[in-house]
């Protein structure tokens, strides 16, 4: 099932989609129990399952598109498979594509990825808008692309970031997932300048949960995330006590979901981190309301 399909389903019977996001672990030991992950992670029934790509991986040993295959073929549940484009060319997506087709995998997040100085850049594609019309002309896919509640860090301004994004979705984006935010006022604003902007495909809420301190350093240095007072107030308060920021952090977290499904978001999606845990301590938080 394509997944604006799944947003239809899940309209009609006035919920929002829950969505999660993992990530093929990069040693060998960990990926030999990613079934393990994988297992208590589709017990907690999500309407679909994100994997991640890594930057610069070989599209010849491609444990993304084995991932996805599984969360498929072995659990029911449809798998969103991340493609992104600054560190291949034509060629090698491609490749990629052919890849996901062969696998009965039908949905591809088309992102342009960040830049790594750890791999060579290739110049086939700079924006993300040009990877979505070139995944168009090469299958029957079903595009999601990225988007920036708060607007993408390189962007000049929230004007020029929304008028990219709408050139995006004109170009076939079909549905869109928001990085993270811990305000959810920013989403609401965003949400609404979207809109307004005529882009009209359904759009996730992108949801991080806060276990430890350096997972927030990075976050904000990474994606530019904000922090609201309240959030920084729990966070200065536990910084240094590794379980109770890990409490506060969830009760955080169910209490920012809770209040994006009053708002009747369209879908939430975690940033899971593999974690399992986090994941069911979530789900169980709210669990009468999706």
């Amino acid at each position: 099932m394509k997944i604006p399909e799944i947003f239809e389903k899940k309209k009609k019977e006035n919920k929002p989609v829950l969505s999660f996001e993992i990530f093929p672990p990069k040693k060998e030991a960990a990926l030999k129990n990613i079934d393990e992950t994988l297992g208590l992670l589709c017990d907690l029934k999500p309407d679909f399952i994100s994997v991640t790509f890594g930057a610069g991986g070989s599209t010849g040993d491609n444990k993304t598109v084995e991932i996805a295959k599984k969360i498929k073929e072995n659990y029911g549940i449809e798998p969103l498979v991340h493609v992104t484009c600054l560190q291949y060319d034509k060629k090698e997506i491609s490749e990629i594509l052919k890849q996901l087709a062969d696998a009965g995998i039908e949905n591809v997040l088309a992102l342009r990825g960040d830049v790594n100085p750890n791999f060579p850049m290739k110049y086939d594609f700079k924006y993300a808008s040009e990877l979505v019309e070139f995944v168009k002309s090469q299958g029957d896919f079903s595009i999601s692309g990225g988007c920036y509640p708060e607007k993408h860090l390189e962007a000049p301004d929230a004007i020029t970031d929304i008028r990219n994004l709408k050139k995006k979705v004109d170009a076939g984006t079909a549905h869109l997932i928001s990085q993270l935010f811990f305000d959810n006022e920013m989403f609401y604003q965003f949400y609404e300048k979207a809109r307004i902007a005529g882009i009209d495909v359904p759009i996730d809420a992108g949801v991080m949960p806060v276990t430890n301190k350096a997972q927030v350093e990075r976050m904000i240095n990474t994606c530019g995330a904000s922090l609201p007072p309240k959030f920084e107030r729990i966070f200065h308060k536990y910084e240094d006590n590794k379980e109770a920021l890990l409490d506060a952090g969830m009760v955080y977290t169910i209490n920012q979901i809770v209040d994006l499904i009053a708002h009747d978001v369209d879908g939430v999606h975690i940033y899971t981190m593999n974690n399992p845990a986090i994941a069911k301590r979530i789900c169980d938080g709210i669990r009468n309301l999706i």
